[in-house]
């Protein structure tokens, strides 16, 4: 089920084991578009026929930076909390480390699952990050040292998504997993069984907690997004209308 894997960062769209390590600077940034801001252009005086528009405010260094290093199809990408780094999953089975700003170093790469990164996820107000594989598990990483803190096998077919189960700071080891074998299953880092699994009737695609993490939503491959009390692991709302396969879901910030 990977093949319908395409994430984007809508609401909703329809449509062996090697040990792991910290490799650093398999990557590299390009600042494909470095446009003068406003006041430089009025101190030289340009004549160019295309004006610049409102000064720019952001910290980047230059409105399009190209982040390359990947060997394949770059699954997904994800923002820490405090913006100052990014991960991107691929399906060259690696995670990418990059700081946001500057030259958008690459500062780390993860390595450790068998297949392809279909998810990762930052966890809450800290430097952990979760990731989602075709290998059947889920893992938990520490993205300052590289390390592998914990890996977690139950699912019986690729992982499709992955998120934090509750958005709360601090609250880093209890998160969600989506998968083809259509379960869906609560996981704490502290411990090595899941603390629950929710049963769906078709594969399940994407998935994204509710800000209080008493409610997650999954979508799936019969086009329904259902809404399941992970409390009681009952079913309490079903979405329906899209005419295709949901495979990207988030979560307004107050909800």
């Amino acid at each position: 089920m990977a093949d319908h894997k395409r994430k984007v960062s809508l609401t909703s769209i329809s449509d062996e084991e090697q040990q792991p390590s910290l490799n650093i600077t398999h990557g590299t940034a390009v600042a494909l578009v470095k446009r003068p801001k406003t006041d430089e252009i009025q101190k030289y005086g340009s004549t160019a026929l295309v004006q610049a528009g409102p000064k720019r405010t952001s910290g980047l260094q230059a409105p399009i930076m190209h982040l390359t290093g990947h060997k394949g199809e770059v699954t997904s990408c994800r923002f820490s909390d405090t913006g100052e780094h990014i991960a991107s999953g691929s399906a060259d089975k690696q995670v990418f480390l990059w700081n946001t700003y500057g030259e958008c170093a690459n500062y780390g790469v993860l390595q450790g699952h068998k297949g392809g990164i279909l998810e990762v996820q930052w966890m809450p107000g800290s430097e952990r990050v979760i990731t989602a594989s075709t290998d059947h598990t889920v893992a938990m990483w520490d993205a300052m040292t590289g390390e592998r803190l914990w890996r977690g096998k139950h699912h019986t077919a690729p992982v499709n998504s992955c998120c934090p189960l509750s958005k709360s700071a601090g609250d880093d080891n209890m998160f969600v997993s989506a998968s083809d074998d259509g379960q869906l299953v609560i996981w704490d880092a502290r411990e090595r069984n899941p603390a629950a699994v929710i049963e769906h009737s078709q594969p399940l695609t994407s998935v994204v907690a509710a800000v209080s993490g008493n409610v997650v939503y999954a979508g799936s491959l019969d086009n329904t997004i259902t809404g399941w009390d992970v409390r009681t692991q009952s079913a309490v709302q079903t979405l329906r209308g899209h005419s295709g396969t949901v495979v990207g879901l988030a979560m307004s910030p107050k909800t």
